[in-house]
């Protein structure tokens, strides 16, 4: 855990050791300032100032403490609201995630690093969980090779110090193309499932809205099935793939037997909603790939119940090494 304040530098080198090294002449400022560190993913906390950065190390201590018996439960009906009836239109799921876990618990690390994921340190009646969630704001959700670095190291984290997991998914899959490839994204990826084999602690997933493709299997464990219970929001929808991808894909001979035009997209729209029915909550809830479709008000109780009846698997070490 790294707290660093606004104006403090963290670098391998000084300013005489760089210059020595004969990499140039720079001031100290110029070496890994705090805005550069929290951005790579090196800083976890960043504060304005020292005072801030005393509260953010005892806010994070208090999460191995063990039970706290004094708690405030946020107002779970808000949560009803919190995914937008447009399904194209992006939420901040980090407001969702404040309306689940106890009020003022919420400490968000590495916020300046992979954006399309959230990890968090929280509580939920009392009981510390780490939680990971999808960030529909930063790439609609998508993930990238640092969301998915940033999500695996955090699932170590939490798996070391005996944490369960909570994960909150809204994610249309994973980044795919030749820039993504170059950045090692088969690698990166590939951390999620790797480490979620080897998870000893429970492990809790909340579809909000998306959950296609393996980025969704990576959200929830590696998938559906492996987490203690997958449950649904009512305005989820899932498949192998985005929605409107699937039908450009798996419909092209017929929307380009029609002219551009009123026509075809009719056509297309049409086949976008029935696809939309196939894959929603309901549905798959009816085919047993989910648990539940829930109440988005009665999620804290469900994540509640779970903590209280899940244990620590005593069969897999509390630490394991990273091959990467």
């Amino acid at each position: 855990m790294i707290i660093a304040t606004q104006g403090s530098n963290i670098g391998m080198g000084g300013p005489a050791m760089v210059e020595g090294g004969g990499l140039g002449v720079f001031t100290p400022e110029q070496i890994g300032p705090s805005s550069v560190q929290h951005g790579n993913g090196v800083i976890d906390v960043l504060v304005d100032d020292e005072a801030q950065a005393v509260a953010a190390a005892r806010h994070y201590l208090s999460f191995f403490q063990g039970v706290v018996k004094e708690w405030l439960a946020p107002d779970a009906a808000s949560l009803r609201d919190a995914v937008p009836e447009n399904r194209l239109r992006v939420y901040d799921t980090l407001a969702v995630v404040n309306g689940v876990v106890d009020s003022g618990s919420l400490l968000p690390l590495r916020s300046g690093f992979g954006a399309g994921i959230h990890t968090a340190l929280a509580r939920i009646e009392g009981r510390t969980v780490g939680i990971i969630a999808s960030n529909p704001q930063h790439l609609v959700g998508a993930i990238d090779a640092d969301a998915a670095d940033k999500a695996a190291r955090f699932m170590q984290l939490c798996n070391s110090h005996g944490l369960p997991l909570v994960s909150f998914v809204d994610t249309p899959g994973f980044m795919v193309g030749p820039d993504m490839e170059a950045q090692a994204q088969v690698r990166h990826v590939s951390r999620m499932f790797v480490l979620a084999a080897a998870l000893r602690v429970p492990f809790f997933s909340v579809v909000l809205r998306k959950g296609y493709g393996l980025g969704a299997m990576a959200m929830t464990a590696g998938g559906f099935h492996s987490p203690m219970f997958t449950v649904a929001w009512p305005t989820s929808e899932f498949g192998a793939m985005g929605l409107e991808g699937a039908v450009r894909l798996g419909y092209r001979k017929e929307l380009e037997a029609l002219p551009e035009g009123p026509e075809r997209d009719e056509l297309y729209q049409n086949l976008v909603a029935r696809q939309y029915e196939r894959g929603s909550a309901i549905n798959m809830a009816t085919t047993l790939e989910i648990d539940a479709v829930i109440d988005p008000a009665d999620t804290r109780h469900w994540l509640a119940r779970g903590l209280l009846s899940a244990r620590v698997r005593p069969d897999v070490g509390t630490r394991f090494v990273d091959p990467w």
